[in-house]
């Protein structure tokens, strides 16, 4: 505990968990569990201290070239580099500059907005699921809805799409959020919508997605209602000739979850 700049007391705790426990390695099920409840602990205390003027931050480093990961075998190491985005380990120095960022910064106080009513948030599976849960973090106590839906490709080179499986609340003057990370010709999504229309019509829609094509914004456009908003990361200008992201990212579920037969 200390004194900020207006004389009032406040207190900084850090808890460091570690990548292993989002993607945990053979042989580390005790060490991944407790970095896993540590977070769960980071939250918990977060709610429950801040009105004592208390932050409760944790940081799960990656690879670093320290600690355990100097005792392991040079061609694990070599993998653990090629799966880091910026291809090389940490250094310590990286991470202590983010311990004294979070330890040293004041805390502020600022007006927020709440949302009166909780959402329903959607994805199609199973390309969705990692944005979906992205949006989850911020509407923790969101329903959710689930849809099976897949392109159907034909010897032509043509698609069309394929829906199995739809699980929904009723959606009667809700707020819909859908979540599609890559909003490509944006066929699926519109056939999405209409099929889960089923469970009742939303007051509105809010269409959330990190990478969209032109095409497929434009075709949401001309084929959703107006009472429907896009929030895009980023925009791209065009398809591959099989209907991909440039510059051809392929499927979102084959890159979050493996390719699939």
């Amino acid at each position: 505990m200390y004194s900020d700049d207006a004389g009032e007391e406040c207190g900084r705790i850090l808890y460091i968990s570690s990548v292993v426990a989002h993607r945990p390695l053979a042989g580390t099920s005790a060490y991944a569990a407790s970095k896993a409840a540590l977070e769960g602990l980071t939250r918990a205390q977060a709610v429950e201290l801040s009105r004592f003027g208390i932050t409760v931050n944790c940081i799960a480093p990656g690879y670093f070239d320290a600690g355990m990961i100097s005792s392991v075998e040079d061609d694990i190491r070599k993998d653990l580099q090629k799966q880091t985005p910026a291809g090389r380990l940490g250094h310590a120095s990286e991470l202590a500059a983010a311990v004294v960022y979070l330890c040293a910064t004041p805390l502020g106080i600022a007006n927020i907005s709440l949302p009166s009513e909780q959402p329903v948030v959607g994805t199609i599976l199973r390309a969705g699921l990692p944005l979906h849960q992205g949006v989850l973090n911020y509407f923790d106590h969101a329903d959710n809805a689930f849809i099976s839906a897949y392109r159907k490709h034909h010897k032509d080179g043509s698609f069309d799409i394929r829906l199995e499986y739809v699980s929904s609340p009723s959606l009667e003057g809700r707020i819909l959020i859908l979540a599609d990370p890559m909003l490509a010709t944006g066929a699926s999504l519109v056939t999405t919508f209409k099929a889960i229309l089923e469970y009742g019509k939303p007051r509105h829609t809010h269409i959330v997605a990190a990478l969209a094509s032109s095409q497929g914004i434009e075709f949401i456009k001309k084929n959703m209602p107006e009472e429907v908003d896009l929030w895009i990361g980023a925009i791209d200008e065009e398809l591959t000739a099989q209907a991909y992201i440039v510059p051809g990212l392929g499927d979102a579920g084959d890159l979050a979850y493996g390719e699939k037969q």
